[in-house]
């Protein structure tokens, strides 16, 4: 009978022992689950983002015809006056809330940046 052969302990990540080395071997778990995290949810705004706007386009398009026909009169520049405010809200919320998100973790949300436009950008 032969013994087996002991398996050799892999490399470390940097043999140097640098210390640019150590804090990117520290940092990578964040960045991949980051990234990981980023790409589906790119995805998935991706995908409920054209079910939104095909549901609006629908909407809008029965609306359309329901006022050809007579049927409903709509007051667009009272719906521009209503939805107005929530617009503006949403954009100037949205925008501290995204440089918070940016500020925040930065390895992380670097990662979860590039990952999301990655998501943004697939073909499913």
């Amino acid at each position: 009978m032969t013994t087996p052969t002991p398996v050799p302990d892999p490399p470390p990540l940097d043999p140097a022992g640098h210390p640019l080395g150590d804090a990117l071997s520290a940092l990578l778990p964040d960045l991949s689950v980051g990234a990981l995290l980023g790409f589906a949810t790119g995805a998935a705004i991706r995908y409920v983002g054209r079910v939104a706007l095909i549901g609006l386009g629908v909407l809008f398009i029965t609306l359309q015809l329901l006022a050809y026909f007579e049927l409903i009169s709509v007051n667009w520049l009272r719906v521009q006056a209503i939805t107005e405010p929530w617009l503006r809200q949403g954009t100037e919320q949205g925008g501290a809330w995204l440089t918070r998100l940016l500020t925040a973790n930065l390895p992380f949300a670097g990662a979860f940046t590039a990952g999301l436009l990655l998501g943004l950008r697939i073909r499913v």
